[in-house]
């Protein structure tokens, strides 16, 4: 690190995410570890980009989201929540959900503050935290149902927290949090006074005997919840870096005073063809079909994982699965990570990247689902025998 930067960034280096998606490349290995899809997103989003540009839609939308895509957002909210919500004033979109947990952090959090996490939790959370000056205070999520400890969870509350942030489906463990689970997370942000953010990138992605729910439509929660989504991850575009935050006009115009000065607005043909493709997928059908899809990646995942000796743990959504790697003979699970990338072929994620203590973390590792069938066949191919591999290194 340069003797110039600053005390709060020291001893940050490159992301997991980088580090093994660098591996990848290396050694020619299938990526399973950064969670983006290897196929084409739509065609109808990407056609609607390029008409965008042809009708030079090429510069500034406004700061706060083309009018085109706040309105689909808007009608989207209403279709699944039943709540009419302004798209003027209620409605923030962001270069990707990413920037929207950074502004939101950023808008709420004063130095000292606290602020809640489920941990292991995604990886943005806890340096957003840090360049704000206030501290993030994990709450364990324990395998293999990752469940909360209620107990542990009363007693994170402290007379400094300010806000709590939620990930549901939750990455990276896949857990969907129950309406009981939320219902406790209501009832002590409401007697706490607090703000909660949630995270609901993977809310199209849920698996049959699991349902997303809203916390912010429970009793007395719009006011102080701010919902944070990607069209990436529900298009299959996430190098568009489309995100957006709802909310009550209050919070979205704190989130709005951070935004205009991290990236002002995002890429203007590429909200014209989002809000085009939340239109047409209302009503032919999309999100229907990328359930399907997904509920068959995520089975060739696991019997790949399964038949190479390395048992998953459960997941109700999100297109990542853990697979349990504690009896392998390997230090830590980065280890076992780079081990996986170099030697056989295959990329993976160490979850102790979402810890606040690496040490803390489970022997897991993370493998995203997001592929080709292709993909998914070459890396089961490779992982066939990595058990009996793994154990021979020990």
């Amino acid at each position: 690190m340069d003797r110039f930067a600053g005390e709060r960034i020291r001893g940050w280096g490159t992301s997991v995410f980088t580090e093994m998606s660098r591996l990848a490349r290396e050694h020619h290995a299938v990526n399973l570890g950064q969670g983006f899809p290897d196929f084409a997103g739509p065609d109808l989003v990407k056609n609607a980009a390029k008409r965008a540009i042809d009708a030079d839609l090429n510069q500034y939308a406004p700061s706060h989201g083309a009018v085109r895509l706040r309105q689909a957002i808007a009608a989207d909210w209403h279709a699944r929540t039943g709540r009419e919500i302004d798209p003027e004033r209620e409605v923030t979109v962001t270069s990707g959900a990413t920037e929207a947990v950074f502004d939101a952090i950023q808008a709420f959090l004063e130095p000292g503050a606290e602020i809640i996490s489920f941990e292991p939790f995604y990886d943005s959370y806890l340096p957003s935290a840090v360049l704000a000056g206030a501290k993030l205070v994990p709450v364990t999520l324990r395998p293999p149902d990752w469940h909360v400890d209620l107990d542990e969870l009363r007693s994170a509350f402290t007379p400094r927290t300010r806000a709590l942030i939620l990930n549901t489906p939750h990455n990276p463990t896949g857990k969907v949090f129950t309406g009981a689970e939320l219902q406790v997370i209501a009832d002590l942000a409401i007697a706490h006074d607090i703000l909660v953010i949630t995270d609901e990138v993977y809310d199209r992605i849920v698996y049959p005997g699991h349902e997303h729910r809203f916390l912010s439509m429970l009793p007395g929660m719009w006011e102080r919840t701010l919902t944070l989504n990607s069209t990436g991850k529900t298009f299959s575009m996430t190098g568009w870096k489309l995100g957006y935050a709802v909310g009550p006009a209050p919070l979205n115009a704190a989130i709005r005073a951070v935004h205009q000065f991290v990236t002002f607005a995002s890429a203007t043909p590429f909200q014209e063809a989002m809000g085009e493709a939340m239109e047409h997928a209302a009503h032919d059908g999309y999100y229907d079909q990328l359930r399907r899809d997904y509920d068959h990646r995520r089975e060739a995942m696991r019997e790949a994982l399964e038949s190479a000796g390395l048992p998953t743990l459960p997941i109700g959504g999100s297109y990542f699965l853990m697979a349990d790697i504690a009896d392998l003979g390997f230090e830590n699970d980065v280890a076992f990570c780079r081990w996986l990338t170099s030697e056989v072929g295959v990329a993976a994620v160490p979850p102790s990247a979402f810890y606040v203590d690496p040490n803390r973390a489970p022997m897991l590792a993370r493998f995203c689902f997001a592929k080709k069938p292709e993909t998914l066949a070459l890396a089961a191919e490779r992982l066939v025998g990595v058990r009996d591999r793994a154990l021979a290194r020990a």
